[in-house]
């Protein structure tokens, strides 16, 4: 079983900053391929950006460029920065680990265990 707990969601303004966490329990973190997901308010959940055990990376096109996914496994942690906010980016973030680890797939049937999401509200 892992658990997963995120932090660091909350307020932006357009054009700001915000940085997500996420730490995981367990000692196979590295293992693990981790993803973070985002859903509006009456829309899908969809793939932000994830991350394989390899260090290999997938951006979705609406953040790519702005977004950046990191790990630290040393901290069982990973992280994603977001820069140049914009108010369309206003959801619930999940993260998200599959435990498979190899690749980092975008479809959120792949991953087993979720943690209990962060809102982030970027205002205009």
């Amino acid at each position: 079983q892992v658990q997963l707990v995120e932090s660091g969601g909350g307020l932006g303004q357009a054009g700001g900053s915000l940085r997500l966490s996420c730490v995981a329990s367990g000692r196979t973190f590295s293992r693990y391929a981790m993803g973070w997901f985002r859903q509006a308010p009456g829309k899908d959940r969809n793939i932000v950006a994830a991350i394989a055990m390899s260090g290999s990376r997938y951006y979705a096109d609406s953040v790519n460029g702005r977004f950046t996914i990191s790990r630290d496994n040393a901290k069982n942690t990973v992280y994603l920065q977001m820069n140049s906010l914009k108010p369309e980016d206003t959801a619930v973030y999940y993260c998200a680990a599959d435990v498979t680890g190899w690749s980092t797939s975008t479809s959120s049937n792949d991953y087993s265990y979720w943690g209990q999401g962060t809102q982030v509200t970027v205002s205009s």
